[in-house]
């Protein structure tokens, strides 16, 4: 067998190969055997290579078994390329010698070219055959090239990314949601979030950390939406005035994400057919009072306690996009009973009755959650009593606050959220290899 590190990648060859003798490796996409003469469609993570296979040349024997691998076998062809303009890639591999590296067996549990719809489950319970898919495989190379610019739009903001624990003793949002796990003889959880942790290194002279890292969510909740692992991007900030300060940088992020997906994921986003657009700054910033005060106006009901509904969401994306042009926009100055439960949210000085607090939306879609925080330890204290907490069982996370906590801000945004909104697919499970949900535990 020829040296398989040394293989051509079919997105290299090129009519300026001509003659010369390569080894090409992949999986076979396709066969069309026409009698005397056989096309092979022989696929690797770049492209496609004709191998076109002459009985004449290759004898009868050698010919049938060539011309018979079952379609998705991992197969090997050495020998000359030569220059055919009707070839997709404008050259052709005529094979001297081939290696069948690994057969696969039929029939195939999915196809990977065949036009032919399957539904989301028979895909993600074959999911390493429906990732042989190009256009599939293009929204987790879109995924790492946002990562990729969102990192380095932190690393030109001076933060140094860190690791927090995901098995923890007392959840930061709640119990409800929690994952309960044996940890040796005590009980424990699976993280919601880094929250607790993130806020205490603001007492530590980190002053500016990030962290990605997968975040679990008991949530009975079987929408296109909704994960119960997903991939959450968490950021504090010390030495912050107020919220406004947290909404700058995320902007810039955001910005900064998509640009870097624009400028590098051509291929991938014409693949998908998706146009992207940099978003201008700065995003609106409207008040929650004023974003219901849109909604009835439009005709869309909201409760007598002025919580938005995802509906209202939606509404309220589609009168800020006609109305002032823009895809992202803040909801400000939430009302402290709808945010209540989050204990560590500071509460507006002017006004005991709302919060700092903002969501980013995308589209209608909330995206980000996120403000000041409370670094004032009686104030705090008294915000946990409200939501009946003991603070006995946040020791460790209070302690930071005894000895010294400057003014502190951050947000959580779910990467998988980012995606599924940036590529405009239609379930959030097509963003993550293998997703977990309330009925999803394999593969």
């Amino acid at each position: 067998m020829a040296q398989l590190s040394a293989r051509k990648m079919a997105s290299e060859l090129g009519p300026a190969f001509d003659g010369q003798e390569v080894t090409v490796a992949g999986w076979v996409q396709d066969v069309r055997n026409l009698g005397g003469i056989a096309f092979v469609q022989l696929r690797d993570s770049t492209g496609v290579v004709q191998v076109t296979l002459l009985k004449k040349k290759l004898g009868p024997d050698m010919f049938k078994d060539l011309a018979s691998v079952m379609r998705e076998s991992v197969v090997s062809y050495t020998g000359a390329l030569k220059a055919n303009k009707e070839a997709k890639a404008g050259v052709e591999l005529l094979p001297e010698s081939w290696t069948l590296i690994s057969p696969a067996e039929a029939p195939l549990p999915l196809g990977v070219i065949d036009k032919v719809n399957v539904d989301l489950d028979t895909r993600l319970n074959t999911r390493f055959m429906d990732l042989r898919k190009d256009e599939v495989r293009a929204v987790f190379r879109i995924r790492s090239v946002l990562m990729e610019g969102l990192r380095a739009y932190f690393a030109s903001q001076k933060f140094v990314e860190v690791t927090t624990p995901k098995i923890v003793a007392a959840g930061a949002e709640g119990g409800s949601t929690l994952f309960p796990i044996t940890y040796f003889d005590k009980k424990a959880y699976l993280a919601q979030s880094p929250q607790l942790y993130k806020q205490s290194l603001m007492s530590t002279g980190l002053d500016r950390i990030y962290e990605v890292a997968p975040a679990f969510r008991a949530e009975a909740s079987d929408t296109v939406r909704h994960l119960s692992e997903f991939t959450s991007l968490d950021v504090e900030m010390a030495f912050i005035d107020s919220s406004e300060d947290v909404m700058g940088l995320l902007e810039g992020l955001v910005v900064a994400g998509m640009s870097h997906v624009i400028d590098n994921c051509g291929k991938d986003l014409e693949l998908l057919n998706i146009k992207l657009e940099k978003p201008s700054l700065p995003f609106p910033r409207i008040p929650h009072a004023k974003c219901v005060e849109m909604l009835r106006a439009a005709g869309h009901p909201v409760p007598g306690n002025d919580d938005i509904d995802t509906t209202g969401e939606k509404v309220l994306g589609e009168i800020v996009k006609k109305e002032m042009n823009h895809q992202f926009f803040f909801i400000t100055d939430f009302p402290t009973e709808l945010k209540r439960t989050t204990f560590y949210a500071m509460r507006k000085a002017e006004n005991q009755n709302l919060t700092g607090y903002f969501d980013l939306e995308y589209d209608g879609e909330e995206l980000v959650s996120g403000g000041q925080r409370e670094h004032r330890l009686d104030v705090l204290l008294s915000q946990m009593a409200e939501n009946n907490m003991d603070p006995a069982a946040f020791d460790f996370y209070l302690k930071a606050f005894r000895f010294g906590m400057p003014p502190h801000g951050g947000f959580g945004l779910g990467i998988e959220r980012f995606v599924h909104k940036l590529l405009g697919l239609p379930n959030i499970r097509e963003c993550v290899l293998f997703p977990r949900d309330r009925l999803r535990l394999v593969p």
